[in-house]
């Protein structure tokens, strides 16, 4: 009950602050130049100008606060000893380079982006198609798209179950080895697989994106104009022909935005890797060795930081590209 009035009475604030801040500076603006008199279209034209930047600055202020500040602090502190205390230069940055780890990390977080947003793009794509053509689309859209209400952390949970390993002779109550043992093998603790238990990681964060890929794809092929479709169809066009030669190549533009925000999820995947496997056995990410590094055992912010800068490096110029993408979209 606390939580919750504590919730509640942080929603009433925000709202009356809200509210407070627009109508108190609008008032404001319009004391310092008003609107009537000999000088109302100049008084106008100077309010008008400043009137944008009322409502667009707290949202300003609160980006430098919490975005702006927290990577010029991670980018000093990647520069520095482990208690942050004294300048090592680029020494957190020779020790990556060098640890095994973060090798490992590094490779796994490349086999992640050669085959997560390839795969859920793909079958978000073929859901997309397929759920338009059937009369129970619309249910099956929601039941693909489900996933994607549930968090990272509640998937790692379920999909850990359905890996789940009891001794051999045992009830196996994990949904795979329970198949597995009903063909005549013995259970295996599919976690701990070197190579293939990363697969079995990438197939929860697709069960998750899939959802989206679709939503998003189903809306880009609506948007396809028919005569180019009758058209093709006029022309003898088998559907394999319809689907891969005609519409594919008029959504190739929202493929490519598809693509990369779900690389720009992969380059950030922590709370799968966190719950299942905590990165043993082989399936160590940057995010989280960078989780280990700055919160357990005695925490080092120079290395964890470091690594953080090298998370942005990489998502930064993909999350540019897909920006600019969009853009380029809409126009």
């Amino acid at each position: 009950m606390e939580q919750l009035v504590l919730a509640a009475g942080t929603i009433v604030t925000g709202v009356f602050a809200c509210v407070a801040w627009f109508w108190g500076s609008n008032l404001i603006v319009d004391l310092l130049w008003p609107p009537r008199g000999p000088e109302a279209g100049r008084n106008i034209t100077r309010a008008n100008l400043v009137r944008p930047w009322l409502f667009i600055g707290p949202a300003v202020a609160f980006l430098g606060l919490y975005l702006v500040y927290p990577v010029l602090n991670s980018a000093a502190r990647s520069l520095m000893d482990a208690g942050s205390q004294s300048w090592v230069g680029l020494d957190n940055y020779r020790w990556l380079i060098a640890d095994a780890k973060f090798r490992e990390s590094i490779a796994n977080n490349m086999l992640w982006l050669l085959i997560v947003p390839a795969a859920s793009t793909f079958l978000g794509l073929i859901a997309a198609q397929v759920t338009d053509r059937i009369r129970w689309g619309n249910l099956a859209k929601s039941l693909i798209f489900m996933p994607m209400a549930i968090s990272f952390v509640g998937a790692g949970v379920i999909w850990k179950f359905i890996y789940d390993y009891r001794g051999e002779g045992q009830d196996q109550i994990g949904l795979l080895n329970a198949i597995w043992v009903a063909m005549g093998h013995a259970p295996e603790t599919w976690l701990t697989l070197p190579f293939w238990n990363n697969l079995f990681l990438m197939a929860v964060l697709i069960w998750i994106q899939t959802g989206f890929a679709m939503v998003i794809l189903s809306a880009a092929l609506r948007g396809i104009p028919e005569e180019t479709i009758e058209a093709a169809i006029l022309d003898g066009a088998n559907p394999w022909q319809l689907f891969f030669r005609i519409k594919v190549p008029q959504i190739r533009g929202t493929i490519a935005v598809v693509w990369t925000t779900i690389t720009i999820v992969v380059l950030k995947v922590f709370d799968i890797v966190f719950v299942m496997t905590n990165g043993q056995w082989g399936t160590q990410v940057l995010a989280n060795l960078m989780y280990d590094w700055m919160f357990r055992g005695a925490p080092d912010y120079g290395r964890g930081s470091a690594i953080a800068i090298v998370i942005m490096a990489l998502v930064t110029p993909i999350m540019v590209w897909n920006i600019r993408n969009a853009r380029a979209e809409q126009r």
